[in-house]
C-alpha cells in the first residue's frame, strides 16, 4: 500500500514546507500533494499562499524518491497548454515523479480577487473535458499538435521537453457522476476520491463511484484497469476526543474519515486498503514543522509500510 501526504502551503513559510517534504522523501511517504489556491479557503484572505506549481518544481529538485502532484490545479488558472508545458518541465527536473491533478476549479471569491472568470459550472465542466483532452494529447505526442475546441487552441504547438520517460498521469479531480467521471474515463489516468468533499468514506460509498466510472469507461471504449484507484482521507491521530470532534465539524466530514485513537485510525485506514485502492492520500497534517509527519509515520504508516 502506498500513502501519500498533503502538505501545507498556507500560512507556513517555504522553509518550513521543505523541511516537511524532505521528511517525507526520507521516510515512509510514497508522495507529496500541494493545493493550488491563491487565497486560501476557511483563511482570512491575507493569509500566506505559497503558489502551487512553483512550490511543486522547487520539490522537484531537492527530492529523490516521492512523487509530486498537487490537489488540485484549478483549470481556470492557466491556459491548459502552459499547465501542460510547466508539468513537463516539472516532470523533467524531478526524473519522471510527476502527476498532474486538474480541476473545474470551484473558488469563486478567488477568481473575484485576481480578475480571473468564473464561468457557470457547466462551462467549468465543458473547458475541463477541453484541457484535459489537449493536455494528454500533448503528453503523448511525439510531434507538434494542433488542437481546436471551442475554448483552447493549438497550432502546431510542440512539448520540448516533454515527459520525462512515459506520459504524465493525469489526475481528473472530482467524482461528478455525469462530467467529472466521464472526463476521467475519456482522458484521465488517476481516480481520486476526496474525503473534504464530504460524502462517507466507506467501501460501499468508493464503489459506488468507482462503478459509475466503469460505466463512463463502457461507453467510450477505455478499460478501466488504466485507472489508478486513490483516495484522499482527512486523518489526524489525538486521544482528546474534543478535538477530534471539532475537526469533524469544523470540515463537515464524512462518515469515517480516520480521526481519532491511533488503533482507530490504523484500522480505518486498513478498511480502506481493503478496499482495493492502490494509495491513500492523509491530509489534516497541514503542520508547520516535520514532527507531525514524523510522529503520523512513526505511529500509523510503520502498520502498513516497513
Amino acid at each position: 500500500m502506498k500513502f501519500g501526504a498533503q502538505v501545507g502551503v498556507y500560512a507556513t513559510t517555504w522553509d518550513n514546507i521543505r523541511q516537511v517534504v524532505e521528511c517525507c522523501d526520507s521516510g515512509r511517504w510514497n508522495s507529496v500533494w500541494f493545493a493550488d489556491h491563491y487565497l486560501p479557503p476557511g483563511r482570512p484572505e491575507h493569509a500566506t499562499a505559497y503558489e502551487g506549481f512553483s512550490v511543486a518544481a522547487a520539490a522537484a529538485a531537492f527530492t529523490h524518491n516521492v512523487q509530486i502532484g498537487h490537489m488540485v490545479l484549478g483549470n481556470t488558472y492557466r491556459n491548459p497548454a502552459l499547465a501542460a508545458k510547466m508539468a513537463a518541465t516539472v516532470d523533467q527536473i524531478s526524473h519522471g515523479r510527476f502527476t498532474l491533478a486538474i480541476g473545474a476549479a470551484w473558488f469563486q471569491r478567488e477568481h473575484e480577487a485576481f480578475g480571473w472568470e468564473f464561468p457557470p459550472m457547466r462551462e467549468r465542466q465543458d473547458r475541463l473535458q477541453e484541457a484535459c483532452e489537449l493536455i494528454r494529447a500533448l503528453f503523448h505526442a511525439t510531434a507538434p499538435v494542433t488542437y481546436n475546441g471551442t475554448y483552447y487552441q493549438l497550432d502546431e504547438a510542440p512539448l520540448s521537453p516533454g515527459p520525462f520517460g512515459s506520459p504524465i498521469p493525469i489526475m481528473v479531480g472530482g467524482t461528478g457522476p455525469k462530467r467529472t467521471l466521464k472526463t476521467l474515463a475519456m482522458f484521465g489516468d488517476v481516480f481520486n476520491l476526496d474525503g473534504w468533499a464530504g460524502g462517507p468514506m466507506t467501501k460501499e460509498f468508493l464503489d459506488k463511484k468507482w462503478g459509475i466510472l466503469e460505466q463512463h469507461c463502457e461507453t467510450v471504449g477505455r478499460d478501466p484497469t488504466e485507472i489508478r484507484k486513490t483516495i484522499l482521507v482527512p486523518s489526524l491521530v489525538s486521544d482528546d476526543k474534543e478535538l477530534c470532534a471539532a475537526m469533524i465539524k469544523a470540515r463537515r466530514l464524512g462518515e469515517g474519515a480516520a480521526i481519532g485513537p491511533k488503533n482507530y485510525v490504523i484500522d480505518r485506514l486498513g478498511e480502506i486498503a481493503g478496499a482495493g485502492v492502490d494509495e491513500i492520500m492523509i491530509g489534516g497534517l497541514n503542520s508547520e514543522t516535520p514532527e507531525v509527519y514524523q510522529h503520523y509515520e512513526q505511529e500509523v504508516l510503520s502498520a502498513f509500510v516497513a
